[in-house]
């Protein structure tokens, strides 16, 4: 399948790449791996973008664009390392009261425990325990007040009932929640089986982020590092290392297009699978052509491993794509 993009999809991505490169580039990448935290402006600039809105209906005051679109932008988002639950927030942008325009932060409580950004989130959906009571998962029921979690006064919570453990400010931090005894006897809600595709997909755009920038940085790096005279791009087992790397790109990017076109559940699982593989693949492979400095904190590969590392947990993660695509085969 041969995919171009139209001359207005290339422009919403020459914008996001712009605006991202203004607004959150090196210097303030590294302030905020150092300083963790949610840039509210930023968040206010990329809703002002149409960044969360982007698929909402023009009717609803959305941009009214599709999936392919949404596809592109959240790839320059992983490309940049743009930090916050920018896939959560997205999918409630039609929902959940300030989520188009930026001013409220939507989390997620994800399927493995991990829960993104949880300090920093005004609304917090899903459900920490898998088996909560019909009535606890009521848009309406606030989160239990407790000091320092998301249940502070303003903000609300799908989540059940229960108490919150979190890390440093920005973090990613787990749940954990208990359950009235009383209440065993009640109809339980439990998750579906897979997650929502679009958050697989938009996750796996992200991972495509990082693949392509990982093999940027690695090809730059070989190209200005010498050894023996020459650059080591010039050996044979850079060369390979980085020709690896553009292959996993160039096939994570035409199954996460493909997926974004077709909107198909098995698409979607594969193009996760390809992604993630990509990034984390490509990180390392990056980090092994920076050598020793590849590992210290002033280098930007770390960032893009680490981060590559955690989405890939994100939505159900690769296990969950491989088990709807056995699923798919036997069938």
């Amino acid at each position: 399948m041969r995919f171009q993009l139209t001359e207005d999809q290339k422009a919403l991505r020459a914008g996001m790449r712009e605006l991202l490169a203004r607004r959150f580039d090196g210097a303030v990448l590294r302030a905020a791996a150092e300083e963790p935290g949610l840039d509210r402006a930023l968040w206010r600039e990329l809703g002002a973008a149409g960044f969360f809105a982007l698929r909402v209906p023009e009717a609803d005051g959305g941009v009214g664009l599709g999936l392919p679109e949404a596809v592109l932008v959240f790839e320059e988002a992983g490309r940049a390392l743009l930090p916050g639950p920018l896939v959560a927030t997205h999918l409630a942008a039609g929902t959940a009261p300030g989520a188009a325009s930026g001013e409220a932060v939507v989390t997620d409580v994800d399927s493995g425990g991990l829960v993104e950004w949880l300090s920093e989130a005004d609304v917090v959906r899903g459900d920490a325990t898998r088996a909560a009571p019909l009535r606890s998962v009521d848009p309406l029921t606030p989160l239990h007040r407790v000091p320092g979690a998301v249940g502070a006064p303003g903000r609300s919570s799908t989540t059940a009932p229960g108490r919150f453990s979190t890390t440093s400010p920005g973090r990613s931090s787990s749940t954990s929640s208990t359950r009235d005894p009383s209440l065993s006897g009640l109809p339980v809600a439990r998750a579906p089986r897979f997650a929502d595709p679009v958050a697989v997909l938009l996750t796996a755009a992200e991972q495509l982020g990082t693949a392509t920038r990982v093999c940027e940085l690695a090809v730059q790096h070989a190209g200005a590092r010498e050894q023996f005279g020459q650059p080591i791009g010039a050996f044979q087992a850079v060369k390979h290392l980085c020709a690896q790397m553009l292959v996993r790109a160039e096939t994570a990017r035409a199954a996460v297009y493909a997926a974004a076109v077709t909107a198909d559940p098995v698409d979607v699982a594969a193009a996760r699978l390809l992604a993630d593989e990509a990034a984390e693949r490509g990180a390392r492979d990056c980090l092994q052509v920076h050598g020793g400095m590849g590992f210290t904190w002033e280098c930007e590969v770390q960032l893009h491993l680490k981060r590559a590392w955690v989405r890939a947990r994100r939505a159900g993660g690769g296990a969950e794509s491989e088990e709807l695509l056995a699923v798919e085969l036997l069938a």
